[in-house]
């Protein structure tokens, strides 16, 4: 997979409704396409060879309702204030997670995206 450029999507999170799901759809995708996987416990799983970088989410208190595209930013705070000052409507504030950090919103017409940063 290419590097994470500036201001384009980078990642699609697809929800699972269960960690037996998130396996089912781990099984699929590598019959279908040889996707691999890097799993992050028991409910969330990154795929490789699938292009766009993207991972399956189980967990209930985090999984998105629906795929969930991710925009890489080099500065994460500055993305944020761009969202708000739009518009957008901040969902989950700024947090950690294994390789940076992110937040999620919904934009004025609706649609929950997230945005992250390596830094």
């Amino acid at each position: 997979m290419a590097a994470a450029r500036h201001n384009q999507i980078s990642f699609i999170e697809f929800p699972a409704p269960d960690i037996v799901a998130l396996a089912r759809s781990k099984r699929f995708f590598a019959q279908v396409f040889d996707w691999a996987y890097t799993d992050w416990g028991d409910d969330y799983a990154d795929t490789s060879g699938s292009g766009v970088g993207s991972g399956f989410n189980a967990d209930p208190a985090h999984r998105p309702g629906q795929p969930l595209a991710v925009v890489f930013v080099t500065d994460l705070e500055a993305a944020r204030s761009k969202v708000v000052a739009a518009g957008g409507t901040i969902t989950r504030g700024i947090f950690a997670f294994p390789g940076g950090r992110r937040f999620h919103f919904i934009e004025p017409g609706g649609n929950e995206l997230a945005v992250w940063s390596d830094s």
